[in-house]
């Protein structure tokens, strides 16, 4: 098979990007209050590391409903749409490309996001997890999820036509695409799983149950803003948050496979990506590639020796780095050029904050020598 290369050039369904390096979604909670909507400060920040192939965006509320955390930008208000038309026309602006990860958080919220107090999920059970909330004392602190309600059938409705809308909005505001969160524990997970899924209708207990919410969302989406312009986030081997489910693999590879029928333009893996997390088989990698042809992206606290390995054995198309691009915003170029690489230098500035430990990186070119 032919090598591949970390600064080819590819095709994510529609979307044609200028090398196979792709900034993965990060979660930095500095939306403008009250609203939850991006800034200026925002458009700066994803600007400077246009240089990645694609840039998708830290995950976004699909509505009031799917948030989980404080200070997380949404994408259903006219004023959200309007902060992220700026982030994506200076993206642009220096040719890059950028698109939107879909969220809802699920159960994994808290009830200070919701009126009744209660999230949501596929049936009443606690994830035994916690949340990033900010408090009147404007502090944020780690925060245990309280018990959700089960979602009725017009609630999975509602939540289906908000994924579409947002996805339309999406576009609206300038997005090149959509990526549905679909792992880590969140909504579209939870109905995945046994583990948190214990639903008798037609949305729980077999494999095509467990999968059709997914379908649903995904089909909404696509059929809106197109298919070529629809990828799903998945976490296969990722375990937290009460996901330990064996059959998981065996719902992630039929969806993989209905999105094959469907065009969908990417399925993006979110992998374990602690020191020594275990690896994921090189069976599911080969399983994968041949059930699913589109884009295959994943992201797992890569090297570039790692990525290369992969790119050249052709079961994956496309790196995602998350971190390195925090310090790093011209991350491609130092791996290009063989640059030493910055190091985070102010982590207490990775959640909520202003311009410090967000903007405040210099590229290569602006550092002294």
């Amino acid at each position: 098979m032919k090598s591949r290369h970390l600064f080819e050039a590819t095709r994510v369904g529609s979307i044609e990007t200028l090398s196979r390096i792709v900034m993965a979604p990060m979660t930095r909670s500095r939306s403008a209050q009250p609203g939850n909507i991006p800034t200026a400060m925002m458009a700066t920040y994803y600007q400077q590391r246009a240089s990645a192939g694609l840039i998708i965006t830290e995950a976004t509320q699909i509505s009031p409903q799917g948030q989980g955390y404080s200070w997380t930008p949404g994408i259903h208000s006219p004023e959200q749409i309007r902060g992220w038309r700026q982030v994506t026309d200076a993206v642009h602006q220096v040719n890059g490309k950028i698109i939107s990860q879909l969220w809802h958080v699920g159960r994994m919220s808290h009830e200070s996001f919701h009126a009744d107090g209660k999230p949501v999920a596929p049936s009443a059970l606690s994830p035994d997890a916690q949340v990033w909330v900010v408090g009147s004392d404007g502090v944020g602190r780690m925060v245990d999820c309280p018990v959700p309600r089960e979602l009725t059938h017009d609630d999975i409705r509602q939540v289906v036509a908000d994924y579409r809308q947002a996805a339309l909005n999406a576009i609206d505001a300038g997005f090149d695409g959509v990526e549905v969160h679909g792992g880590n524990g969140y909504l579209i997970d939870q109905f995945l799983r046994r583990t948190s899924n214990q639903r008798t209708d037609e949305y729980g207990g077999s494999l095509a149950n467990r999968v059709r919410f997914a379908q649903e969302v995904l089909a909404a989406i696509s059929d809106a803003i197109g298919a070529d312009r629809t990828g799903i986030r998945l976490a296969p081997f990722i375990t937290q948050r009460g996901m330990d489910d064996p059959q998981a693999i065996e719902a992630i590879l039929s969806l993989a496979a209905w999105c094959e029928q469907k065009g969908i333009a990417f399925v993006h893996l979110a992998e374990a990506d602690w020191d020594d997390a275990p690896q994921v088989p090189y069976e599911f990698r080969e399983t994968l590639r041949a059930t699913f042809s589109g884009a295959i992206i994943v992201a797992g606290n890569y090297t570039q020796e790692k990525a290369e390995e992969l790119l050249s054995a052709g079961v994956v198309d496309l790196i995602a780095f998350g971190r390195p691009f925090i310090a790093n915003p011209d991350f491609p170029r130092r791996l290009a050029e063989n640059l030493p690489l910055a190091p985070i230098s102010n982590p207490a500035a990775l959640f909520g904050g202003k311009e410090a430990g967000y903007t405040d990186y210099p590229a290569w070119s602006s550092r002294e020598v």
